[in-house]
């Protein structure tokens, strides 16, 4: 549970070169505690970049990501690990596939337990058990299953708990229900949401569903060639249809684009 200022971030892969690309371009968000993003955008926008740079994956131009109070700028990625959650699209990624459940959240939850390698006993143990019972999959009788022999369901499943079980003071999800099934996609969406309030998480989800991003969470950013170009929640936000948060997005972009053409002279 925290809050997460981004003040000014700028990256450009490539500088002073043909393939020059600006991913960021003076990106500031004032993020409240408890709050839940919800963030489109077409591909390119800048939106992986965005959590990549939260995550400490590479070093920013200028600017600087303030969590919970502390300013984390400089932080290496696997320090931010201990704070930050992050579920991605590959139901693969972020877990051990030769390792059991049990283990895979055993590493996960050293995070909050300990900072030594599997420091977890029996009591530990039956508290797994008793969150993956809450899935409602089974899984709670396959602790010894490798994880690798999961469905992708039950594996993106799975990894929000490890993702979760830390309390960490940011979740950020990329996608994560966009490999699955629909139905499964749902059920995992919803569990998302229950986790999200139950814990009090402050959370932000990419995501390519315009509908979903309108209807989970509590606010909604737009994204576009490295810029946020909208923010919209509360009344505005629950007012909104598909079409009309379209519209928002080519006036908003086409007056960025005027003002762009106007500081070229």
């Amino acid at each position: 549970m925290s809050s997460l200022s981004l003040v000014g971030l700028q990256k450009t892969f490539e500088p002073g070169t043909p393939n020059a690309k600006v991913a960021l371009d003076r990106v500031s968000l004032e993020i409240a505690d408890g709050d839940f993003i919800t963030l489109l955008g077409s591909n390119g926008a800048g939106k992986s970049t965005l959590f990549n740079a939260i995550l400490g994956k590479f070093r920013l131009d200028r600017g600087k990501i303030i969590l919970d109070g502390e300013d984390i700028t400089r932080l290496k990625d696997y320090r931010r690990a201990y704070h930050i959650g992050c579920l991605y699209q590959n139901p693969l990624l972020g877990t051990a596939p030769n390792m059991t459940i049990e283990e895979n959240l055993a590493l996960a939850y050293t995070r909050k337990a300990s900072r030594s390698f599997f420091a977890v006993n029996r009591r530990d143990t039956a508290y797994f058990r008793d969150l993956l019972r809450e899935l409602h999959l089974g899984l709670e009788d396959r602790m010894k299953t490798r994880m690798g022999l999961l469905s992708g369901g039950q594996r993106q499943a799975a990894s929000l708990l490890m993702a979760t079980i830390a309390e960490p003071k940011l979740l950020l999800l990329d996608e994560h229900t966009a490999a699955l099934d629909p139905a499964t996609a749902e059920q995992v969406m919803a569990l998302t949401r229950r986790i999200v309030a139950e814990r009090h998480l402050t959370c932000m989800m990419i995501t390519h569903n315009m509908q979903a991003a309108l209807e989970v969470g509590t606010r909604t950013l737009v994204m576009d060639s490295g810029r946020v170009v909208l923010d919209v929640a509360g009344e505005e936000r629950a007012a909104l249809s598909v079409p009309q948060l379209l519209e928002m997005f080519q006036q908003k972009t086409q007056r960025s684009l005027d003002n762009d053409r106007m500081l070229l002279g």
